[in-house]
């Protein structure tokens, strides 16, 4: 069950149970970044190598930015369920999961660490430098899992990452009061567009140009990631703006 750590930067190894060849033979394209939501990280780590957990993930980081890995990087880890992305399903062999310590919005949300948030950084680097993982299939779980999943959360620094060349991020547009935008039922053409260019990033919504629950999902999933300040489902001037700029980011960088 034991293993060589993948990086230099992994500070133990813990076995996880639960892992298998990726199916299909892929190889990693996508990073996916979850929080904990349990009281401790020790807590985490034995949780996700029991076999009866049901669950696994590559890596755990820890609040002071302790490393462990437990699922090789060539296997597939059991971290993000249900899940779809630009028309993929079997998100876990497709990807590299990273739990980050956090006891989640259940019990506090606190923030995430200086010292955490840098090994993140450091690890993620290395994991995408190694995989030629694009800058934008550097994800939330949340992302990939609307309405079943909200980490790593709205106070995950993901400015800070695409700083150092992870994830996309464009600057989100200003909320307004006194724009509330549209809520479930809504339709029409903005909504229609919404949809559009949600579904064109990668997101698993339909464009029928009305906002049903899923739809609203998908925009509160947005939000968590791009336009945190206000994370409520609602299609507002300054979600359509944000998501905007980041559709003409993404085609710029596709372009490139």
């Amino acid at each position: 069950m034991t293993f060589k750590a993948d990086t230099p930067l992994s500070h133990d190894v813990h076995p996880a149970n639960n892992r298998e060849a990726r199916r299909g033979g892929v190889k990693p394209s996508l990073l996916i970044l979850h929080y904990t939501g349990m009281s401790s990280a020790a807590k985490a780590i034995d949780w996700l190598g029991r076999s009866e957990s049901g669950v696994s993930c590559h890596y755990v980081v820890d609040e002071a930015g302790r490393i462990t890995q437990l699922v090789p990087e060539e296997q597939r880890a059991w971290h993000a369920g249900v899940s779809y992305w630009r028309g993929e399903t079997d998100i876990n062999s497709h990807s590299i999961g990273i739990e980050i310590h956090n006891p989640g919005h259940q019990d506090g949300y606190p923030d995430f660490p200086p010292d955490q948030m840098a090994a993140v950084i450091a690890l993620s680097k290395d994991i995408v430098r190694r995989h030629r993982i694009s800058p934008d299939n550097v994800l939330a779980h949340s992302d990939v899992a609307p309405g079943r999943k909200i980490d790593p959360g709205e106070k995950f620094n993901w400015l800070l990452l695409a700083k150092e060349g992870l994830g996309l991020w464009v600057r989100p547009s200003p909320v307004r009061a006194d724009d509330p935008g549209l809520g479930l039922g809504a339709s029409g053409s903005r909504v229609l567009r919404a949809q559009e260019r949600l579904a064109s990033y990668g997101y698993d919504v339909e464009a029928t140009g009305t906002l049903d629950p899923g739809t609203e999902k998908v925009i509160r999933s947005f939000q968590l990631h791009f336009r945190p300040r206000r994370v409520d489902g609602r299609l507002d001037r300054s979600t359509e703006v944000t998501l905007e700029r980041l559709i003409e980011a993404s085609r710029k960088r596709a372009a490139a």
